[in-house]
């Protein structure tokens, strides 16, 4: 494994710089790598971002940290076993496919189990699964743009050659390692396409604005969507970019740009659907009628009750 890796951003004036992509280590030999570090962070940041939109939409907090649990663990699960279908050469034995410190999760994998495991805990604890989501949504692209800077550490995930004269020339990376030399056969610094900041900037952009019109949400899972569409068109072209894309077999179509067109096209059918449906049916099921937070009024009468409590109390010891 590379220990240090060489970048630079010249035209964000960044000389060059050398990366230790071992975070810190345990004893003597155990290595944490910034690559699972990075992500931790993000899976936490996401967390605190749902919880925050969950208590204003009425879904205990609990009962999202219960559901965290199991879609972090299966959604790590998902997101290696759809890297391993699609990349099997490169690994050979189970050890390998366990070994997660070095890189090799794909989101796509990731979200599809992840999903998956949202939708099933909500219907055992018998929760709206289109209302969570919409809580989700927004928090799973911080972990997404948090996750890609993992890449950064690893010296992965760039895209090819970028030439003097393109319109994102100006942040371009230099580069140098193990796989600039697979790539381009060289061991020299390499300018190239940093496709991981062009999809952390993506996912930022798109958390700002569906924050934005969170509340203006005309049916719950829209905002959801918007994830899903967002993402789907952002992916399809910045997948083009990268050097390392998986494809189908030998048809020489990369696996991403194809999800994310289909993510894309569908959310958006699926939007532009609910926005008719509730529109004509204002009184159906779908449409919003009352958002107001549940869980919220809950807690204040609580808090009312215990102040009542609490002032009786206070009054027969007087």
């Amino acid at each position: 494994m590379l220990r240090n890796i060489t970048v630079s951003f010249p035209g964000l004036g960044i000389e060059s710089f050398d990366l230790d992509n071992v975070a810190f280590k345990i004893g003597e030999s155990f290595e944490v790598m910034w690559y699972g570090v990075v992500i931790a962070l993000g899976m936490l940041m996401a967390i605190g971002y749902a919880a925050y939109r969950c208590k204003q939409s009425g879904i205990s907090v609990d009962d999202l940290t219960d559901i965290a649990i199991f879609t972090i663990l299966f959604g790590v699960i998902g997101a290696r076993l759809y890297y391993v279908a699609f990349s099997p050469n490169q690994f050979k034995t189970i050890w390998d496919v366990l070994n997660l410190r070095s890189g090799g999760l794909a989101i796509y994998g990731g979200i599809i189990a992840g999903a998956l495991t949202v939708f099933v805990c909500c219907l055992i604890k018998k929760i709206s699964w289109r209302k969570l989501f919409d809580c989700v949504g927004p928090g799973v692209m911080i972990a997404q743009a948090m996750g890609r800077w993992g890449n950064f550490f690893n010296g992965e995930a760039f895209g090819g050659l970028v030439q003097e004269g393109h319109p994102l020339y100006f942040l371009r990376m230099g580069l140098i390692s193990r796989n600039t030399f697979g790539d381009f056969g060289t061991s020299s610094m390499v300018y190239v396409h940093p496709t991981f900041l062009y999809e952390s900037l993506w996912n930022i952009l798109g958390f700002v604005l569906i924050n934005i019109v969170f509340k203006k949400k005309k049916f719950d899972g829209q905002n959801a969507l918007y994830y899903f569409a967002w993402y789907g068109f952002g992916r399809m072209f910045i997948e083009g970019l990268r050097t390392d894309a998986l494809f189908i077999g030998d048809t020489g179509i990369r696996v991403s740009q194809l999800l994310g067109f289909l993510l894309f096209a569908v959310a958006t059918a699926l939007i532009v659907w609910g926005l008719i449906y509730v529109k004509n049916y204002p009184d159906s099921k779908l449409a919003i009628v009352n958002n107001a937070p549940a869980v919220e009024v809950k807690e204040e009468k609580a808090e009312e009750t215990k102040a009542t409590e609490e002032n009786c109390e206070n009054t027969e010891n007087g």
